[in-house]
């Protein structure tokens, strides 16, 4: 089974223990990063600046997608 590269180059996989569990989450860069920032409004330009967790049903998606990871 192979590695769909784009999608390991856009999405991350953090795992935590929390109480024997291990919780994987899955998070992205917020899009719209590269250019014109200067205009959006300053909530926007915060919201740019952290990582989005991805759903559980993209994250299903995702690891289909990264076999290896």
């Amino acid at each position: 089974m192979k590695t769909h590269k784009a999608v390991a180059k856009r999405f991350k996989m953090v795992v935590k223990k929390k109480g024997g569990k291990k919780i994987t989450k899955i998070t992205k860069r917020a899009e719209g990063q590269d250019h014109f920032n200067a205009r959006e409004s300053g909530k926007t330009k915060r919201n740019k600046r952290s990582d989005n967790t991805q759903s559980n049903t993209m994250r299903k998606t995702i690891l289909r997608s990264l076999p290896y990871a």
